[in-house]
């Protein structure tokens, strides 16, 4: 498994760049919006009471479907898919998409103190699973679109039902889930964004190298072979 070591350049003309940050833009509109706005914050009411009076059975899944996309985002590849950037560079933007997801997260859950829906706690906002779950469906579309589209599409599925999960769950409302799923495209952009500026100096390859997945029996491993 190959990679040409030709840099990666963001030579996005102008429009196109405005487009790929409208949607999280919007979500992190919403989410901000709702903190103050009546006619939001009963929007979150409503979605609230439609949720619980039609689904009281709770369904952790969004606890584990937050990581679906990340897992795919790091084993396409070895599988045989292959990936848009080559493994060093995949775990830069993982990283730091992870990173400022992470930090944005913790902080606004600490100063803005918004109690959950079950009243378990006032750290509502935003939706730490759900901007987990968009971080990996951004890498995952980042990685694989160019190669199959519904890789992607896939990816925001899951991400979409988590938030939906959280709500199910009675764990957030609707604008807790927008403001993370903003916060997690936006993160994981903004890694990419800045994947140019570090890749010269910090994420030089081998001119060959290949992934070779392996089990044993027991362990599942990757090995990297590089040819000097």
């Amino acid at each position: 498994m190959y990679y040409s070591q030709e840099p990666y350049r963001a030579s996005i003309p102008s429009q196109v760049f405005r487009k790929c940050y409208l949607a999280p833009s919007i979500l992190l509109t919403y989410g901000l919006t709702a903190i103050k706005n009546p006619f939001l914050q009963a929007q979150n009411q409503y979605f609230k009471q439609s949720l619980q009076e039609r689904n009281p059975m709770r369904i952790h899944l969004d606890d584990y479907t937050q990581y679906a996309s990340q897992a795919a985002f790091l084993s396409l590849d070895a599988l045989g898919v292959r990936a848009k950037h080559p493994i060093q560079q995949r775990l830069f933007t993982g990283l730091v998409s992870h990173a400022i997801m992470a930090s944005v997260v913790n902080l606004m859950k600490k100063t803005v103190p918004i109690m959950r829906p079950d009243g378990s706690a006032d750290n509502s906002f935003p939706s730490g699973h759900t901007a987990t779950a968009f971080v990996g469906a951004e890498l995952l579309w980042q990685e694989y679109y160019e190669k199959n589209i519904w890789y992607g599409v896939a990816g925001y599925a899951v991400a979409t039902g988590t938030g939906f999960f959280r709500m199910h769950n009675n764990k957030h409302w609707f604008s807790d889930v927008a403001m993370g799923a903003g916060i997690g495209i936006m993160s994981t952009k903004i890694a990419y964004w800045l994947l140019p500026s570090f890749e010269s100096k910090c994420l030089k390859l081998p001119k060959n190298y290949s992934l070779v997945p392996s089990y044993n029996g027991e362990y599942t491993q990757l090995s990297l072979y590089v040819k000097l």
